[in-house]
């Protein structure tokens, strides 16, 4: 029996998570979903987010997933506590910004987060600023208009220029040394946030944490796999344009990729 992981994400983002999913669970079938139809999740209600995080697990359930990865901030922030009661046999594995490794990582004791707003506002982030901040600062900044470029594919052009520029002035005004990327689809455009901020910034993304925290799960929690060595395939869906989906995540994934719609019910 080969496992069979689902994960879902407001549009493409979450495509950096399941990159470090491949190669930590290589013998997995994977199925994603690009909520593209509904992206961005950022300046969505908190009924609105957790109706989409149902369905889309609902879904991925109907399809044989065998566990759940919400690879979305926003998603984790509205839906993880009302997918885990609902759905509490199954191991869901969600997002949260990495302010306990990033308190440890800064020198200068200013740490900036790029994130969603509605990842800055939700209580889950202000229970890990309480956890795990400590007396390091924790100086935030959301970010209207980078998941749009990142689901566009556009990593690279001037306005995204500006945009990383707008962005990071202000947590580099302030002393951080430390830039979380509070969301999954900021890992996309981490290059080019290097370019603007230097060599001397760590950018810490929580893609791999997950992924390991999904390993430790799948393989405590599920029925032993007796097909260890035989590669995993991956399947592709999306409730928005199933083509310029596949064209942006075929960029993303740095390798063809076919999407098909998500069916309407799901929709």
């Amino acid at each position: 029996m080969v496992r069979t992981i689902g994960v879902f994400d407001s549009g493409v983002g979450g495509l950096s998570v399941l990159l470090h999913i491949r190669e930590a669970l290589p013998e997995a079938n994977l199925i994603y979903v690009a909520d593209s139809g509904h992206v961005p999740y950022g300046g969505r209600s908190t009924a609105f987010i957790e109706a989409r995080a149902m369905a889309l697990t609902r879904f991925l359930l109907s399809q044989g997933a065998e566990a759940i990865v919400i690879a979305c901030n926003t998603a984790t922030a509205a839906a993880a506590l009302p997918l885990r009661n609902r759905f509490s046999k199954i191991p869901i594995v969600a997002m949260e910004p990495a302010v306990k490794p990033a308190v440890a990582a800064t020198k200068s004791g200013v740490v900036g987060v790029l994130a969603t707003v509605g990842t800055l506002e939700s209580a889950r982030f202000a229970a890990l600023l309480e956890k795990y901040a400590g007396n390091v600062k924790i100086v935030t900044q959301g970010c209207p208009g980078l998941v749009e470029l990142v689901e566009r594919g556009d990593l690279h052009s001037e306005e995204a220029r500006r945009l990383v520029e707008r962005y990071t002035a202000p947590l580099l005004q302030a002393g951080a040394d430390t830039f979380i990327l509070g969301c999954t689809h900021y890992p996309f455009l981490a290059p080019l946030i290097r370019e603007v901020v230097g060599e001397g910034i760590s950018l810490i993304d929580t893609g791999a944490a997950v992924a390991r925290e999904l390993k430790r799960r799948v393989e405590t929690e599920l029925p032993p796999n007796p097909q260890l060595g035989v590669a995993g395939g991956e399947r592709f869906y999306s409730s928005g344009d199933a083509e310029q989906a596949g064209r942006i995540m075929s960029l993303l994934w740095k390798g063809p990729i076919t999407v098909a719609p998500l069916p309407a019910t799901f929709c």
